[in-house]
């Protein structure tokens, strides 16, 4: 297996050198897909793409293009592996499309989910959007959608989903309730021996202590429905 990564890494490397001798100055892009062609794939998801780039030193060059659809595949949301990307500053461009939560396969639906797209442009906003890429339309019609017409109005769906979509999320990242509920989720670690644990400045022992110490940790509600109905109340 680490032969074969090896081999891959290598054919990336001179793809890249051939790239950069013939003038082409862009970021090169990997998109995370778990299955298709084969049954297993080494670049599965968000997460496994960063550690095999990393592995290879390939990090000043590549960076992720993630497709709604493959994310699915892979037994992930949309936004998780948006959010896996963003955060290692390796999210590149976004392949906006859809699956069917039914099928075992890449169907390729024109993103006209409005939650997804909120959830993705929340995402956006707070990582300082997408670096070089964009939104694209790697997607199809549905099988019934037999017309030409079919196609301009998935076309014009998709962009004024995602449209939508940014100003939504635009309200909901600056409404103080949403900001409230996520920084208080991580609030005790912010002082005390919280901050001095993220630190890395107490180790097993001292863990242990405090376990002994405190007892049972108070549990703290994620208010998700909360959350969910303040989503709903911004979507006019």
């Amino acid at each position: 297996m680490k032969r074969e990564t090896d081999h891959l890494g290598t054919f990336l490397r001179a793809a890249r050198d051939y790239g950069r001798k013939i003038g082409f100055k862009g970021t090169y892009l990997i998109e995370p897909k778990p299955m298709e062609p084969t049954k297993h794939q080494y670049d599965f998801d968000s997460a496994t793409v960063i550690g095999f780039l990393r592995e290879q030193d390939l990090l000043d060059d590549f960076k992720l293009n993630i497709e709604a659809n493959h994310a699915t595949l892979a037994s992930h949301s949309f936004a998780h592996d948006l959010t896996v990307a963003a955060e290692s500053g390796l999210l590149g461009s976004i392949d906006a499309n859809r699956g069917d939560n039914q099928n075992g396969w890449d169907t390729d639906y024109f993103p006209m989910d409005l939650y997804d797209a909120i959830e993705t442009m929340i995402i956006l906003l707070e990582y300082g959007g997408i670096k070089p890429g964009g939104l694209n339309f790697d997607a199809k019609i549905r099988r019934n959608s037999t017309d030409l017409n079919d196609l301009f109005y998935a076309h014009i769906g998709g962009m004024d989903t995602f449209a939508r979509g940014l100003l939504i999320a635009e309200n909901i990242v600056k409404n103080p309730l949403y900001t409230e509920i996520r920084d208080g989720r991580y609030a005790s670690f912010e002082s005390g021996n919280g901050k001095k644990f993220e630190q890395g400045a107490i180790d097993l022992e001292k863990l242990r202590e405090l376990a002994v110490q405190n007892g049972e940790p108070k549990t703290t509600s994620g208010r998700q429905e909360l959350l969910e109905n303040l989503i709903n109340r911004m979507i006019r």
